[in-house]
């Protein structure tokens, strides 16, 4: 399992902690005093065990009876509908991905998923997606969490790299004693088809008179498949030009969004003269019979038109993509403890999940790419066959999605393995108290991905070229007929050509299944992903040696070896370049770090006039990473409590993120992806160097690009890549008022700016740069960007990481809580409320940060809202709580808000009106043993208009849950 001497000596370094720990020097500290500390201390945010309320870092703290009013077993999704975090990665934020096909990650501050940080019980967990550091939380079971803690800002110097953006801990149950058993199930309300069933065991029990403790947990979960077609609201919404509009300016909108947008050009039965020709634009119908092409009423673009009164032989995407994909997950897991002697305890617990994902994307499809040759086309109609020879077309192009093979499905296995294992406790050295915690952690994820119904282009050219064959009057391959072939004739087929069966294309399911399965293979990739750490940490405070006024300097030091891997392996077809998808060569990569690290406590004043208390926190650490070299990262922080009910709070560091295996290791590898010309008549406007830019280029006044297809890129990662780095300030106000108890109010300002950021140089990136720079098109960009001599559209594009960008945010954090026993008001029950608010001040991203001049602002467009809110209100009378709670976002605009980016003028509607959700929730002990939650989300139905399908938002609607839990 172990290699390379790093991971040897930290081993070592480790065992040695454990001989010092195992001396039988005595705790000193009451078992009462003991209790006490653990009710109140917060462990995220610091190695030093504080109260939470005097962390000088914010903390937002989520507890298991909060988690349950969601009606939801995954946690991301969950954290999504916190203010601070964003939908980005959830399952519903990645179902176009197939990579990330049912994983489900957190994006504090909307920085990005690989810059927050998730630990478990306070260690780090494998990644979830191959080649990042992105942990999976649909495999950490809600059953089994105690609470969720959530730290903004730089915490590397804490917790090491990734945690830029912050930390997310997550804290399971321990010691459990009895049996648990848990079943919810929930679904929509209004028809939508979402539906989602858990049952979940936990069961503990303690060993040797108290000494030790073993629980195990199991538990399944199943969510139903949803198509996009099944949101009430979908109905194929877009842009198409708006005919009053005089140009730029002139206060009327330039584009109008309306629904049924698809596109005539290719559909699922079949179009010929896809583009246009003499003898017109003909599709089918499902049987293969021609039917004139329904003609567009406004333009989106080339490609994409309305069709107010519908189209049945138009293409549409939402025919054939997730909204929620179907997801069914195993969990098993256990813990153990026991206490050696009074000093030592080992501790270790495992998991192992099991996924299996379906999730849907378009088929594969050819449009345009191909011809049809209409003198011999053995299944061309006689009749469209006489009107197209007629008009002087003896080839026509055809386009086609490929319906009929079956959609280009992610069947995804995953499965993860973790273990955790160590010894922690405490021993004095004179009288000086230690504490410490030695640790191993492996983890391992396998992920099999395939990609199923995927088309062999070449194949399909050569069964597309039918013809009769003369010997048996039947429909054949013109490469199985040399009589058909002529002279200079070659097979243009790549796998088994001699097998080839002539494809009929026209209409729904005509062709035989011999020519399906002849065209069309699956693509299977597998990952493994794995994850060794070893580390230890030692505390302790200086009360033997001095004592400042305010007490003993409390300190932490630790190391920790780490060594992560990524490696995935792509089947043959695919790394030949036979499919749709290019050629995909295998990758891998590796790299380990070790890092050492320091923390203290400094408590200055305690207890005084104007100074109830005051310290300074410090932490420090150096970390040797094999690939990128050597960083450090520290933090300072400082609380002030004037009064006892008044506190101020700050800190300022700087943090670092190392690239990840996929950003330093991937290979360079051809791909595909969507590209709008920056330099087409509709874009050319949007920055004020293209014209000329572009007029440089060769491409003439009044282009239209075809860019509503896929063009070739090449990309991959980059082994010179450094570690990013940021700074982040937070400064707050804690108020818990004497005279109104249960009340407390904390307000935090954020501001965090990361640097050389490493970014992967988008294919619309490139493009737009090349012809976006200052006095001529730039020729860095220029270069990695082909045209098609002729047309003028880009053919190929060059990208890759770099550590080119750099983001910044800043805002105000605000939480507030307060319970009120109804008993002084002569009423029964008990009321708590809870507010937690953020105000988004700045979103930037510079895609290059020697540009500062084009910066893209996020404040206020889709995802990112200038304010959200959460408010809910508990009501508690014996065994019954009811539960309010209002989720509200603000409005946000849907096109660019950055200088030269866009205006209001250029869609309408070009917003999202805010929105406020309702969720009523209850829970009833029935006895000391069972208990039922349910409730209903989003209790008034309210949803964003069908032109969004951003997942910030709720667009299932109405949807109720239900829930019992077993105790014994």
């Amino acid at each position: 399992m172990f290699k390379g001497s790093k991971l040897a000596c930290s081993i070592k370094l480790a065992c040695a902690f454990g001989v010092v720990a195992s001396c039988t020097f005595p705790v000193i500290a009451e078992e009462t005093q003991a209790n006490d500390q653990i009710e109140k201390v917060a462990v995220t945010g610091s190695r030093i065990a504080k109260p939470e309320l005097t962390q000088p870092s914010p903390i937002v703290s989520i507890g298991a009876e909060e988690l349950a009013k969601f009606g939801n077993s995954d946690l991301a999704s969950i954290l999504s509908e916190l203010p601070s975090i964003g939908a980005t990665n959830t399952i519903i934020g990645n179902n176009n991905s197939n990579e990330s096909a049912g994983v489900s990650s957190a994006d504090l501050r909307r920085l990005g998923a690989n810059r927050t940080l998730v630990l478990v019980n306070g260690k780090r967990h494998v990644a979830g997606e191959p080649g990042s550091a992105q942990v999976d939380l649909s495999t950490i079971p809600a059953s089994m969490i105690s609470r969720v803690e959530i730290v903004t800002g730089g915490a590397s110097a804490i917790y090491g790299s990734d945690a830029v953006s912050g930390v997310i801990n997550i804290i399971l149950k321990e010691n459990y004693q009895g049996f648990e058993f848990n079943a919810r199930t929930s679904g929509s309300l209004e028809g939508v088809g979402t539906q989602e069933h858990s049952f979940d065991m936990l069961t503990g029990a303690d060993i040797a008179d108290g000494r030790g403790n073993v629980t195990f947990f199991a538990g399944y979960d199943r969510t139903k498949e949803v198509m996009s077609r099944d949101i009430r609201q979908f109905d194929s919404w877009g842009t198409i030009i708006n005919p009053d509009s005089k140009g730029e300016e002139d206060g009327i909108p330039d584009r109008l969004r309306v629904p049924k947008v698809y596109s005539e050009m290719i559909s699922a039965t079949g179009v010929i003269n896809a583009f246009g020709g003499a003898g017109g634009r003909w599709a089918f119908d499902q049987a293969g019979n021609p039917l004139v092409q329904v003609e567009r009423d406004g333009d989106n673009s080339f490609a994409f038109g309305s069709f107010p009164n519908g189209c049945d032989t138009c293409f549409d995407t939402e025919s054939y993509e997730n909204y929620i994909p179907g997801v069914e997950r195993i969990t098993v897991g256990s813990s153990f403890n026991f206490d050696l002697n009074d000093n030592i305890q080992l501790y270790s617990d495992f998991k192992y999940v099991k996924a299996d994902i379906r999730q849907q994307f378009q088929p594969s499809f050819r449009f345009g790419d191909d011809t049809v040759n209409v003198v011999d086309n053995a299944f061309l109609d006689e009749g469209l066959r006489k009107t197209l020879l007629d008009a002087g077309q003896t080839e026509v192009v055809f386009a086609k999605f490929f319906d009929e093979l079956g959609n280009r499905s992610a069947e995804n296995t995953r499965e993860l393995f973790r273990y955790v294992g160590g010894f922690k406790g405490g021993f004095t050295l004179s009288e000086t108290i230690f504490n410490y915690d030695t640790y191993f952690v492996y983890g391992e994820t396998r992920n099999q991905r395939k990609t199923l119904n995927d088309l062999i282009p070449d194949n399909f050219v050569a069964a597309l070229d039918s013809v009769i064959d003369p010997a048996t009057g039947l429909a054949a391959c013109r490469s199985q007929v040399p009589s058909a072939q002529g002279p200079g004739y070659k097979d243009p087929a790549s796998v088994n050509g001699g097998d080839c069966v002539a494809y009929n294309p026209f209409g729904l399911g005509q062709a035989s299944a011999e020519a399906r399965d002849w065209i069309s293979a699956d693509v299977t990739r597998e990952d493994k992903i794995t994850q060794q750490v070893i580390g230890g940490t030692l505390a302790t405070d200086s009360a033997e040696l001095f004592e400042l006024q305010g007490g003993p300097v409390a300190m932490v030091v630790g190391f920790e070896y780490r060594e992560e891997t990524s490696a995935s392996v792509t089947d043959e077809f695919t790394k030949a370049g036979f499919l749709t998808n290019a050629a995909t060569p295998d990758s891998y990569g590796e790299y380990d770090v070790m890092e050492y690290f320091l923390e203290v406590n400094v408590p200055l004043i305690k207890d005084l006039a104007f100074a109830h208390e005051l310290s300074v926190d410090g932490a420090y650490r150096h970390a040797d990473y094999s690939h990128s070299g050597k960083t450090e990262a520290w933090k300072v922080g400082l609380f002030y409590a004037p009064f006892e009910q008044l506190s101020l709070r700050g800190t300022y560091g700087e943090a670092v993120r190392a690239p990840n295996i996929a950003e330093a290791f991937s290979p360079r590898s051809p791909g595909f992806a969507r590209v709008s010309d920056p330099c087409d008549a509709d874009n050319i406007n949007d920055d004020p160097d293209r014209i000329a830019n572009c007029a440089a280029l060769g491409v003439p006044v009044g282009f239209q690009a075809n860019d509503n297809v896929s063009v070739d890129i090449i990309s991959g990662g980059n082994p010179d890549l450094d570690p990013e780095t940021s700074t982040s300030f937070t400064g707050g106000i804690v108020w818990e008022p004497t005279f109104v108890d249960k009340l407390a109010f904390t307000i935090d300002y954020y501001d965090i700016e990361i640097k050389d950021a490493i970014t992967s140089i988008a294919a619309q990136v490139v493009a737009d740069n090349c012809v976006d720079a200052t006095g001529s098109p730039d020729s860095t960009f220029c270069s990695q960007v082909d045209r098609d001599p002729t047309t003028h559209d880009i053919t190929l594009v060059r990208s890759g990481y770099l550590n080119t960008s750099a983001l910044y945010t800043r805002g105000i954090e605000f939480q507030a809580s307060y319970g009120l026993d109804l008993a002084s008001f002569n009423a029964p029950g008990e009321l708590k409320f809870n507010l937690l608010a953020n105000q988004l001040l700045e979103l930037e991203q510079l895609e290059f940060q020697n540009r500062p001049d084009e910066v893209n602002d996020e404040k206020g467009e889709v995802g990112d809202p200038e304010l959200q809110f959460r408010l809910s209100a508990d009501y508690r009378l014996d065994d019954l709580t009811v539960s309010w709670s209002t989720r509200y976002i603000d409005r946000v605009v849907t096109y660019d808000v950055s200088k030269n980016g866009g205006s209001p003028e250029d869609l309408a509607p070009g917003y999202i009106g805010s929105m406020t959700t309702h969720d009523l929730s209850a829970t009833y002990h029935l006895s000391d043993n069972v208990m039922i939650n349910g409730g209903i989300r989003n209790l008034f139905d309210s949803l964003p208009p069908g032109y969004t399908n951003d997942a910030l938002y709720d667009l299932v609607g109405r949807r109720a849950f239900l829930g019992i839990k077993v105790n014994m």
